[in-house]
C-alpha cells in the first residue's frame, strides 16, 4: 500500500446501513450532512445470506441487496463530485452482479464511475475443505474475508467497491488501511480500525439507538448514523453529523462494543483484536475517542457461515383469558394434537404458554395469556393449512373465550445456520479492479495462538459495603444482547467503578443462570471480564438452537434478553442506589 502523506491525518468513514432493510435515507443523510471521505454500508447478517440464497435460487442473477442500488442512485453523483468513496458488502452471494448493476445505474445517470468488487468468499464449490465436514448441500457457504481486497480496489482508483461476505469491521479496516498506507502486520493500527468498524457497523446502535439508558438521550429524534474518524495509528473518534438525533457517549459506544462478541481476544481475518485493551474517553459533545487498542496476528483459518434448508414451519397463537389459564392451555394442547393425530406426526413441536395476565386485571388485554404452538417438518403439507386449520377447529369446541392472534396461516421455509472454518490456503481472496484485472490478495502473517497485548489496568474499587435493598439489576448496569449463530450474547456495563466492582463480584455464572431462568438450565454459559470497559460479556451457548431462521423462541435473536436480565429484582447495595 502506498504512503498517503498528502492526505489529512484522519479518514472520516461513515456508515449508512446496519442490515438489509435499514433506513434508505441514511446514505443521502450521511453524504449531505457534513464532510466524509468514505461511505460504508453493512447489509449482511447470517440470516441475510439465507434470504439472498433463496432469491438466487429463483433468479441466478439475483443474490445481492437490491436496496443498495436505490441508495447508490441517490448519492453517486454527489460522491463522485466530492471524491467520496463508497464501500459496501451488499454483494452478498453475487458481488460481480451487483458491480454490474452499479455500472448500469451510473450509465443511466450519465456518470463515469469506476466500480470494483471483491470475491472469493463463496465456498459452495469447495465444501470438502470446510471443517467440520459439511453434511448435505448447503444453500450458502461463505468464508469471512478481511479488508485487504477493499484496500487493493481503492488503491486502484475504485469509486465504488462492493463485496460478498467480508467481516463487518472490514468495511472500515480496508479504507483505513488504504488511506494511511498500513502494512499487513501493523497489528495495533489494524486492531484499532477493527474496533472502530465494530462500533459503527450497526448504524445508530452506536448513537443512542437501542440504548439501555434512554433517559440520557438529549435528542429523541431518529439517531444520526455514526462516523469513525480513524487516525494513522488506528486510534479513532466516533461521532455523528451535527444537528442529528441521538447521542454519542462512552455509554453508547460501550453498548455497541459489547454487541455480539465472545472472548476478549476477538478473532478476525486480518488481526486478532484484544478488546480488553480498549480505552474510551469522552473527548467532546458527541465525540468519543478510542485508543490504546492492541492487536496480534490472526488465526490460520477463516470463519465460515453455512446455511442449510431446514424444512418448513408454522406457528399459531391461541389467546387464553381470565381464570384457569394453565388448565385451559393444557386442554387446548391436548385437543389440538388429538385433532392432528398426535405430536409424533411432526419432526419438531414447540409449545409455549406466555403469561402476560394479571389477577383482577383492569383491562381485557391484561387478563390474557398466549398459547404459542410451532410445528416443523420436512413435508410442507403437514405444517401448512392442515395444521393451522386444525387450530381453528377448536374455536367452538375448546376452552371458554377461545380466539387466535391471526387467521389460519400457510407454512414457511426455514434455514439452519452452522459455523465452520476453512484453511486460508483454500480461499482465494480476489479484488476485481475497475479495469477488470483480478488481483489476488495475499494472506497476512498468522499464528496458532495470538500474543496478549498490554491490558488496561483494572479499576481498584471494592464492592460497596453496608445494607442492600431489592431493586432491578438495571439500576446499576446497562445491557445489550443479540445472536451469535445459535448462541446468545449479553454485554453488561456499569457507569462507574463502584458499580462495576459490585457487578463483577455479584454476577457469577451461577447467579446468571438463576436470573435468566429455566431455559438456560442445561446450557453452557461463558462469562468474560472487561474491566477497561467496566463490563462483563456473557455468552449463552445453544439458546437459539440452529440460529435465528430456525429458532422457535418468541425472541429468536435474543434482542430482549439483556433487558430481561436488567429487569430482574436483586439485592443491591444502597450506596449504589442512592449515588
Amino acid at each position: 500500500m502506498t504512503a498517503t502523506a498528502d492526505r489529512a491525518s484522519v479518514v472520516r468513514i461513515a456508515n449508512c446501513s446496519g442490515f438489509y432493510g435499514d433506513r434508505i435515507a441514511a446514505a443521502r443523510d450521511m453524504v449531505e450532512g457534513g464532510p466524509i471521505d468514505v461511505l460504508t454500508g453493512d447489509y449482511l447478517a447470517e440470516l441475510t445470506m439465507l434470504i439472498l440464497a433463496k432469491a438466487q435460487q429463483k433468479d441466478p442473477a439475483a443474490g445481492y441487496a437490491k436496496t443498495f442500488l436505490t441508495q447508490i442512485e441517490q448519492v453517486l453523483g454527489t460522491c463522485l463530485d466530492r471524491g467520496i468513496r463508497v464501500v459496501a458488502n451488499a454483494g452478498g452471494l453475487n458481488p460481480a452482479g451487483l458491480a454490474d448493476a452499479v455500472r448500469d445505474v451510473a450509465a443511466r445517470l450519465g456518470l463515469d464511475a469506476r466500480v470494483a468488487h471483491v470475491q472469493g468468499d463463496d465456498l459452495r464449490a469447495k465444501l470438502s475443505a470446510v471443517t467440520p465436514a459439511v453434511r448435505g448441500d448447503p444453500v450458502s457457504a461463505n468464508a469471512y474475508l478481511g479488508g485487504w481486497g477493499i484496500a487493493a480496489a481503492l488503491d486502484a482508483g475504485a469509486d465504488v467497491v462492493v463485496t460478498g461476505r467480508v467481516t463487518d469491521a472490514s468495511l472500515v479496516l480496508g479504507p483505513a488501511a488504504w488511506w494511511h498506507g498500513w502494512a499487513s502486520d501493523d497489528w495495533d493500527a489494524l486492531a484499532g480500525a477493527v474496533v472502530a468498524g465494530h462500533v459503527i457497523e450497526c448504524g445508530p446502535q452506536a448513537t443512542g439507538g437501542n440504548y439501555a439508558f434512554g433517559e440520557e438521550l438529549p435528542d429523541l429524534r431518529y439517531p444520526g448514523f455514526p462516523i469513525a474518524e480513524v487516525g494513522p495509528d488506528g486510534s479513532s473518534v466516533i461521532t455523528k453529523h451535527p444537528g442529528t438525533g441521538g447521542l454519542v457517549s462512552v455509554g453508547t459506544v460501550t453498548a455497541q462494543l459489547l454487541y455480539e462478541i465472545g472472548p476478549p481476544a476477538y478473532l478476525g481475518p486480518d488481526v486478532t483484536t484484544h478488546f480488553d485493551t480498549i480505552t474510551l474517553t469522552q473527548a467532546d459533545r458527541d465525540r468519543v475517542a478510542i485508543s490504546r487498542v492492541r492487536g496480534s496476528p490472526p488465526p490460520p483459518t477463516l470463519k465460515v457461515a453455512l446455511n442449510d434448508a431446514g424444512g418448513f414451519r408454522n406457528t399459531m397463537t391461541m389467546v387464553i383469558t381470565g381464570l384457569d389459564i394453565e388448565a385451559k392451555a393444557a386442554r387446548a394442547e391436548a385437543m389440538l394434537f388429538d385433532v392432528l393425530g398426535g405430536r409424533d406426526r411432526f419432526a419438531e413441536v414447540d409449545v409455549r404458554l406466555l403469561r402476560f395476565d394479571t389477577a383482577d386485571a383492569p383491562t381485557n388485554e391484561q387478563a390474557s395469556a398466549h398459547l404459542r404452538v410451532t410445528v416443523k417438518d420436512p413435508d410442507p403439507a403437514k405444517v401448512g393449512r392442515r395444521f393451522s386449520n386444525a387450530v381453528m377447529e377448536l374455536a367452538l369446541a375448546g376452552y371458554a373465550g377461545f380466539h387466535t392472534t391471526t387467521p389460519p396461516t400457510s407454512e414457511s421455509a426455514y434455514g439452519i445456520y452452522r459455523p465452520a472454518a476453512v484453511p486460508r490456503a483454500m480461499v482465494e481472496h480476489v479484488a476485481v479492479l475497475p479495469d477488470g484485472v483480478r488481483r489476488v490478495v495475499p494472506d497476512p502473517p498468522t499464528v496458532a495462538a495470538a500474543r496478549v497485548g498490554d491490558r488496561v489496568s483494572a479499576a481498584c474499587a471494592r464492592p460497596p459495603a453496608g445494607p442492600a435493598r431489592p431493586a432491578p439489576l438495571g439500576r446499576v448496569c446497562g445491557a445489550r444482547s443479540g445472536d451469535k449463530g445459535g448462541d446468545a450474547n449479553i454485554g453488561l456495563w456499569a457507569r462507574d467503578d463502584n458499580g462495576y466492582a459490585w457487578l463483577r463480584e455479584y454476577l457469577t455464572v451461577q447467579r446468571l443462570r438463576e436470573l435468566l431462568g429455566p431455559e438456560v438450565t442445561n446450557l453452557k454459559i461463558d462469562r468474560f471480564d472487561l474491566p477497561n470497559l467496566r463490563a462483563i460479556n456473557v455468552v449463552v451457548h445453544g439458546l437459539l438452537g440452529d440460529g435465528v431462521a430456525s429458532c422457535t423462541r418468541p425472541d429468536p435473536q435474543a434482542k430482549g434478553l439483556g433487558e430481561y436480565l436488567r429487569s430482574r429484582v436483586v439485592d443491591i447495595p444502597e450506596a449504589l442506589l442512592d449515588a
